[in-house]
């Protein structure tokens, strides 16, 4: 059978260019914007009766969240708009760009709720952590793109995952330093997503599996964990433990889960956000406002917007003909749903705290800008599967010639 296709007319190309902003994933867009959106009313309901965070102004974390969500759709935008070339060249910028972040916040970095993992900029923080959950998709994607595109042996061999490995290696070891332990468990289960979906033999997933549980063991047997975080695991296993201590916030949490009911009991009047129950609402328990107020249906909502992010960005992965795009929306994908699942997860109690934010929902500008950056690569890489000479085929120039 031989196929032949028509040539693409010169009308057809331009018309694709002509009109680029209604050529993007609309419905990827547009979930994002409503989950930031749902998220910055759950912010504002979690702290507008806390007087010891607001300092009297009920308003004050919605407009710092709002703020943080016009720049995080700014930098989305130019990411979105920049040429793929330079996509490709700026990715080993952007990766060194987060070591250098990881390495600043070691030598100068705050320390808040035991983790030295902030920086302080002016009247501004910056988590670097954050970003360099980007930084190490692009450079893993790029070495895969680099050696299936001829560069090296064809086939993701022993050497090329070692390679992957290395790129992700040294950013977790920072991480590690830290120490972040929420970050690095999602950083692993993105690294375990790259390599599946590079087409590395499975066997290397059974050796990472292994060697992280391995790793666990060895960090709490040699004390190597801060004490609160190995509380925090012990209160997992039995959240009657220590009740008033390291299970207080599961306990609190699912207690204003439950309270939601059905319907919630309307935003702005749940009794456990009100009275300041659950400890870090607005950041890391922000999906129990969303249980209390919005009650199974709005929460519910807001899990289906999390799944149509990760259904899109899987649908991306999967229609790009470019290998670089194909990794980089895999590991995107891995990223916003293993942080979803654990946070969502701790705030039910069946997933141990470890502080990582809600994408898109949570409060913080380091949280956001990562996400908005990365949404961006994710519609720069769908652009361009359009743009490609057989995505502007018209289903008429489509002719095949069976012989």
């Amino acid at each position: 059978m031989a196929i032949r296709r028509t040539t693409v007319s010169r009308r057809a190309g331009w018309s694709s260019l002509s009109r680029p902003w209604q050529d993007l994933d609309l419905v990827l867009l547009g979930a994002v914007v409503a989950l930031s959106v749902l998220g910055c009313l759950l912010v504002w309901s979690a702290t507008a009766h806390r007087d010891s965070l607001t300092g009297g102004n009920p308003k004050a974390f919605l407009d710092k969240q709002v703020v943080n969500l016009v720049i995080g759709l700014v930098l989305m935008g130019l990411v979105t708009a920049t040429d793929h070339r330079w996509v490709r060249i700026l990715a080993p910028v952007a990766y060194a760009g987060g070591i250098i972040g990881l390495l600043l916040v070691l030598v100068m970095g705050s320390t808040i709720n035991g983790s030295k993992s902030w920086l302080m900029l002016g009247g501004m923080s910056l988590q670097p952590s954050e970003l360099a959950k980007l930084a190490v998709v692009v450079g893993m994607a790029l070495v895969v793109a680099e050696r299936s595109e001829g560069r090296w042996s064809r086939g993701v061999g022993r050497s090329d995952v070692l390679l992957m490995l290395a790129v992700a290696g040294v950013p977790a070891l920072l991480i590690l330093m830290q120490p972040d332990l929420g970050t690095m468990l999602v950083l692993t289960a993105t690294v375990i997503g790259v390599i599946a979906a590079s087409g590395a033999d499975g066997r290397w997933l059974g050796l990472l599996a292994a060697g992280g549980v391995g790793v666990a063991v060895m960090a709490v047997a040699s004390g190597f964990l801060k004490q609160y975080q190995v509380d925090r695991f012990l209160a997992f296993t039995n959240p009657n433990l220590d009740p008033k201590g390291a299970g207080y916030n599961v306990e609190q949490a699912r207690i204003a889960v439950g309270d939601g009911g059905l319907f919630g009991q309307g935003l702005f009047h749940g009794s456990q956000t009100r009275a300041g129950f659950v400890p870090e609402q607005h950041t890391d328990f922000v999906f129990t406002v969303a249980g209390e107020e919005l009650g199974l249906v709005g929460a519910g909502i807001l899990v289906a917007l999390l799944g149509v992010v990760l259904w899109r960005a899987l649908r991306i992965a999967s229609r790009t003909d470019d290998m670089f795009g194909r990794m980089a929306a895999a590991g995107i994908a891995c990223w916003f749903g293993f942080q979803a699942f654990q946070n969502i997860g701790m705030c039910l109690g069946i997933m141990p705290v470890t502080g990582v934010p809600l994408p898109f929902v949570s409060y913080g500008g380091s949280s956001m800008f990562a996400g908005m950056l990365a949404i961006g690569l994710l519609q720069n890489i769908h652009l361009r599967t359009l743009r490609s000479p057989a995505a502007r085929l018209l289903p008429a120039q489509r002719v095949l010639v069976r012989s």
